[in-house]
Protein backbone atom coordinates (compact mmCIF):
# COMPACT_ATOMS: atom_id res chain seq x y z
CA UNK A 1 0.00 0.00 0.00
CA UNK A 2 0.98 3.53 -0.67
CA UNK A 3 0.31 6.73 0.85
CA UNK A 4 -1.36 8.54 -2.06
CA UNK A 5 -4.90 8.75 -2.31
CA UNK A 6 -6.58 6.23 -4.38
CA UNK A 7 -8.61 7.88 -7.36
CA UNK A 8 -9.87 10.77 -6.82
CA UNK A 9 -10.03 10.93 -3.11
CA UNK A 10 -7.80 13.71 -1.48
CA UNK A 11 -6.05 12.60 1.76
CA UNK A 12 -6.57 14.80 4.84
CA UNK A 13 -3.80 15.78 7.10
CA UNK A 14 -5.03 16.80 10.51
CA UNK A 15 -2.38 19.47 12.18
CA UNK A 16 -3.31 19.65 16.09
CA UNK A 17 -0.84 22.15 16.37
CA UNK A 18 -2.16 24.62 14.70
CA UNK A 19 -5.27 24.45 17.20
CA UNK A 20 -2.47 25.58 19.53
CA UNK A 21 -1.02 28.52 17.63
CA UNK A 22 -4.34 29.45 17.00
CA UNK A 23 -4.85 29.77 20.87
CA UNK A 24 -1.13 31.46 21.32
CA UNK A 25 -2.02 34.35 18.91
CA UNK A 26 -5.22 34.80 20.18
CA UNK A 27 -3.63 35.20 23.75
CA UNK A 28 -0.74 37.72 22.38
CA UNK A 29 -3.21 39.59 20.39
CA UNK A 30 -5.24 40.22 23.77
CA UNK A 31 -2.62 41.11 25.82
CA UNK A 32 -1.09 43.23 23.12
CA UNK A 33 -4.40 45.42 23.24
CA UNK A 34 -5.16 45.43 27.36
CA UNK A 35 -3.20 48.63 28.00
CA UNK A 36 0.18 48.27 30.15
CA UNK A 37 -0.07 47.97 33.95
CA UNK A 38 2.44 50.97 35.40
CA UNK A 39 5.76 49.06 36.61
CA UNK A 40 8.07 49.52 39.23
CA UNK A 41 11.29 51.46 38.84
CA UNK A 42 13.92 49.28 38.00
CA UNK A 43 11.70 46.10 36.45
CA UNK A 44 12.82 44.71 32.93
CA UNK A 45 10.31 44.95 30.23
CA UNK A 46 9.59 41.93 28.43
CA UNK A 47 8.38 44.26 25.33
CA UNK A 48 11.24 46.77 24.96
CA UNK A 49 13.47 43.92 23.72
CA UNK A 50 17.30 44.28 23.36
CA UNK A 51 19.03 47.84 23.98
CA UNK A 52 20.86 48.67 20.94
CA UNK A 53 24.38 49.10 21.92
CA UNK A 54 25.97 52.23 23.31
CA UNK A 55 27.62 54.85 20.64
CA UNK A 56 27.74 58.44 19.85
CA UNK A 57 24.56 58.12 17.24
CA UNK A 58 22.79 56.58 19.85
CA UNK A 59 23.60 59.45 22.77
CA UNK A 60 22.95 62.16 19.57
CA UNK A 61 19.64 60.31 18.90
CA UNK A 62 18.49 60.38 22.40
CA UNK A 63 19.19 64.09 22.73
CA UNK A 64 17.90 64.73 19.34
CA UNK A 65 13.89 63.36 20.05
CA UNK A 66 14.58 64.70 23.83
CA UNK A 67 14.63 68.15 21.78
CA UNK A 68 12.06 67.43 19.45
CA UNK A 69 9.77 66.82 22.54
CA UNK A 70 10.74 70.07 24.44
CA UNK A 71 9.97 72.13 21.07
CA UNK A 72 6.62 70.08 21.33
CA UNK A 73 6.59 68.33 17.93
CA UNK A 74 6.41 65.31 20.06
CA UNK A 75 4.29 64.39 22.86
CA UNK A 76 5.79 63.90 26.31
CA UNK A 77 5.37 60.35 28.08
CA UNK A 78 1.80 60.37 29.69
CA UNK A 79 0.26 63.19 28.06
CA UNK A 80 -1.32 63.87 24.69
CA UNK A 81 -0.80 67.16 24.18
CA UNK A 82 2.62 68.42 23.33
CA UNK A 83 4.36 71.05 25.64
CA UNK A 84 6.73 73.69 24.44
CA UNK A 85 9.48 74.80 26.69
CA UNK A 86 11.80 77.21 24.40
CA UNK A 87 14.46 76.88 27.13
CA UNK A 88 15.00 73.56 27.55
CA UNK A 89 14.90 72.95 23.51
CA UNK A 90 18.33 75.50 23.50
CA UNK A 91 19.85 73.70 26.37
CA UNK A 92 19.28 70.68 24.36
CA UNK A 93 20.55 72.17 21.11
CA UNK A 94 23.65 73.37 22.85
CA UNK A 95 24.50 70.02 24.76
CA UNK A 96 24.72 68.34 21.04
CA UNK A 97 26.94 71.06 20.07
CA UNK A 98 28.97 70.56 22.67
CA UNK A 99 29.17 66.63 22.03
CA UNK A 100 29.95 67.98 18.62
CA UNK A 101 32.68 69.81 19.31
CA UNK A 102 34.31 67.39 22.75
CA UNK A 103 34.34 64.51 19.45
CA UNK A 104 35.59 66.43 16.50
CA UNK A 105 38.37 64.09 15.21
CA UNK A 106 37.50 60.96 17.07
CA UNK A 107 33.96 60.42 15.31
CA UNK A 108 33.71 58.37 12.09
CA UNK A 109 32.37 60.19 8.96
CA UNK A 110 28.77 58.59 9.32
CA UNK A 111 28.59 59.54 12.90
CA UNK A 112 29.90 63.37 11.71
CA UNK A 113 26.76 63.20 9.20
CA UNK A 114 24.11 62.07 11.53
CA UNK A 115 25.65 64.61 14.22
CA UNK A 116 25.12 67.53 11.96
CA UNK A 117 21.45 66.15 10.19
CA UNK A 118 20.13 66.35 14.08
CA UNK A 119 21.76 69.56 14.78
CA UNK A 120 20.46 71.27 11.86
CA UNK A 121 16.93 69.92 11.96
CA UNK A 122 17.18 70.89 15.72
CA UNK A 123 18.14 74.56 15.02
CA UNK A 124 15.49 74.80 12.29
CA UNK A 125 12.49 73.39 14.37
CA UNK A 126 13.45 76.19 17.03
CA UNK A 127 13.64 78.86 14.82
CA UNK A 128 10.01 77.81 13.50
CA UNK A 129 8.48 77.28 17.10
CA UNK A 130 10.43 79.90 18.26
CA UNK A 131 8.81 82.81 15.36
CA UNK A 132 5.51 81.17 15.74
CA UNK A 133 4.76 81.43 19.44
CA UNK A 134 6.20 84.80 18.49
CA UNK A 135 3.33 85.76 16.38
CA UNK A 136 0.91 84.01 18.73
CA UNK A 137 2.22 86.90 21.19
CA UNK A 138 1.66 89.34 18.79
CA UNK A 139 -1.46 88.35 17.51
CA UNK A 140 -3.24 88.37 21.42
CA UNK A 141 -1.64 91.39 22.20
CA UNK A 142 -3.31 93.28 19.58
CA UNK A 143 -6.53 91.17 20.11
CA UNK A 144 -6.07 92.70 23.92
CA UNK A 145 -5.81 95.92 22.81
CA UNK A 146 -8.81 96.11 20.19
CA UNK A 147 -10.80 94.68 23.39
CA UNK A 148 -9.17 97.62 25.55
CA UNK A 149 -9.92 100.07 23.04
CA UNK A 150 -13.66 99.31 22.57
CA UNK A 151 -14.33 99.25 26.49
Amino acid sequence: MSDEPEGDQKKIIIDEDWKRQVEAEREAALHEEQPAKPRRAGTPSDAAGPLPPPNLTVLASSLYLQGMVTLGLLPTQGSDQPEVHLDHAQHTVDTLEMLREKTEGNRTPEETKELDRMLHELRLAYVEVRERQNEEGRRQNEEGRRQNSQA
